[in-house]
This record gives C-alpha cells, structure tokens and sequence, in this order.
C-alpha cells in the first residue's frame, strides 16, 4: 500500500481569482444540433444545459465537466443497509427512486502549454451520460485538441469516452494508465471469473490497449508534466491514482474514486460494489482522509455534486465533506 505522505498532499492554499472571483459557474445551453461533427451523437443529457466550472491553481486553470449521471442502488454500498444508506441520501437531498444521484466529472488542467484531461467518463454506457464532448466545446475544444490523458483506473465510468463507438476519440493525446489497472483489466482468467457488472469494464480495457498506441503504461508516483503529478491511490482497484497538481504555493488534488457521496469521508468502512480489494480501498480511506482533513486539503471527487470540489473538515470529532466557499475565497 502507498505511503502518503504530507508532502505529497501539500495542499490547503487559497486559489486564484477567475474573472473577479476564485470560481466561475458557467452554464451553456447546447442542441444536438450544435454538437461538434466527428465521433457518436449526443445522449440525450447532452443537449441540456452543460455546467462548466473553472478555477485557477498558480498558473493552471482547472476546468470541471461533466459527462452527466446515474442513480446507483441503495444497495451498491456494503457496509451499511440499504435503508441505512437511503436514508443518508434523503438527509442531503440526494436520493432518487432507483437510488443515489451520482455524477461523473472530468476534469481538464491546462497552463498555456499542455491541455490535459482527467478521465473521460462512461459515454452513455452508464445513466444520462455522453455530455463531455458537448462540454469540451462549451469552451471551444474539439477531442483532438487534448494534448494527454490521464485515466484515474480502468472503471468503465471512467475510460468509456476513450473508445466509445469502437473508435479511438483523442487522437492526438498520450495516455497514462497505471501498470497495474492495465495488467488486471487485460486478464483473461480475470475477466472470465468476474461478474456481470465488470464485463463493460473489461471489454473497453481490451479496446483502450488495441486502439491507443501512446499509452504509457505508469509504475507508481511521477510527473507527468510540470506541476502535474500521479499519487498512489491503490484500492478502489489495484492500479487506482489520484493526480496532484502545484504551483505558486497552491495546489489541488483529484482523488477520483477515493470518496462516494452520501457515505464518505464520514464512515471509511463503507464501500462501493465497484472496489476491487474492499480493506483495502478501506485502508486508504483511513490513512487518507484525517491527513487530508489535518492539512486543510483542497480535492476535487469525481462523484461528488457538480463540480466535487471541496475539503475533508473535522468537526465535533466526525469528518465531513466541506464544499468550498469559492465566491467568498480571494
């Protein structure tokens, strides 16, 4: 298991300003119509109104995106009932009939010389999903335009935008995947012995491999490019990174699937259907979040509520998750 340590956090500093204020909520109304010509048509949550939020990080700016969403079963949470999780969900206003509102952001880092996109989300084999290109263009991007990306695991809600219609949709970018998610999720015997709900995965893990001659394949922590860097996150599955980025004494860290809403930071014996090595992903979380809380983190959750930016905080001696109070920052 990784060793995190509170240099490779290193977090917690105030953001600079966008456009008068440390974040800026943009929404854009986009058609089928409008949506750029190569690659699948749109889902039908991509013709509704595409949130977009930018922040800047020392000479970064992060942009959130998102590819949509999907109510997860109450009872994709083992650890606790499905009656126990429902009624969390009901408490922060997040339940639906068919479960919890999850949503799937992306996360897009550029400093004037690089574009570099945080995982490509599930392309319409999850939910009301498929929006990410239609967001990409909201800020006048093509999927041509991405210089790298980085894929936190091989999760299909995760890669699906990769190969979605069995074609290869970044074709200019180099890909970064850790050695270890690669070897598990191109396992025959693996495959072979896992359940339904993991077949998609390891079907676009195949697709990945076959359609994308620049994957780098990544053993444990490096820099991927300036102020951009891979943390070990393994758990949720073996190869499962977070990516931290710094400059000018700020810093921002993407921990993708480390935190689930309505469940976490609160309770780390809870985990997701999804995980790979359950005390393991456990372990993680028990190391991770009082380090993250001790430091004053700033993180961004891939499914935490549009945009999953915030802080783990300890509070009366429980942890909870803090949404930044962006408008209030300078």
């Amino acid at each position: 298991m990784a060793n995190l340590s509170r240099r490779a956090l290193a977090f917690g500093l105030p953001l600079g300003l966008v456009g008068g204020s440390a974040l800026q909520i943009l929404t854009t109304g986009h058609s089928a119509a409008e949506a750029p010509a190569a690659g699948p048509a749109p889902s039908p949550v991509a013709a509704r109104v595409t949130p977009l939020a930018q922040i800047r990080v020392g000479r970064f700016t992060v942009t959130a995106l998102t590819d949509g969403y999907a109510d997860m079963p109450y009872t994709f949470f083992p650890g606790r009932t499905a009656a126990q999780v429902e009624q969390a969900a009901v408490s922060q206003f997040v339940a639906r009939p068919s479960g919890v509102r999850f949503v799937f952001n992306q996360y897009l880092i550029e400093d004037g010389a690089r574009r570099i996109l945080l995982d490509t989300g599930p392309a319409g084999s999850i939910g009301q999903t498929g929006a990410l290109p239609q967001a990409l263009a909201a800020i006048g991007l093509r999927r041509d335009q991405i210089d790298a990306v980085i894929v936190t695991h091989m999760h299909e809600d995760h890669m699906g935008g990769l190969v979605v219609g069995g074609q290869n949709n970044y074709p200019n970018a180099e890909l970064y995947i850790d050695r270890r998610d690669i070897r598990h999720w191109t396992d025959p015997a693996k495959r072979a012995g896992a359940p339904d709900y993991l077949q998609n995965s390891f079907r676009m893990a195949s697709e990945v491999v076959k359609l994308y001659p620049r994957l780098q394949a990544i053993d444990g922590e490096r820099e991927v490019a300036p102020g951009v860097s891979i943390i070990d996150l393994t758990g949720h599955t073996p190869g499962h990174i977070g990516v931290r980025i710094a400059d000018a004494g700020q810093s921002l860290i993407m921990v993708s699937d480390m935190l689930f809403p309505v469940v976490h930071p609160q309770a780390t014996d809870v985990g997701f259907v999804f995980e790979q090595d359950r005390a393991a992903a456990q372990a993680m979380r028990d190391r991770f979040f009082p380090l993250a809380a001790s430091e004053g983190a700033l993180i961004a959750a891939t499914h935490m509520p549009f945009p999953g930016l915030g802080r783990v905080v300890l509070d009366r001696g429980q942890m909870r998750w803090q949404v930044t109070d962006w408008a209030l920052q300078s």
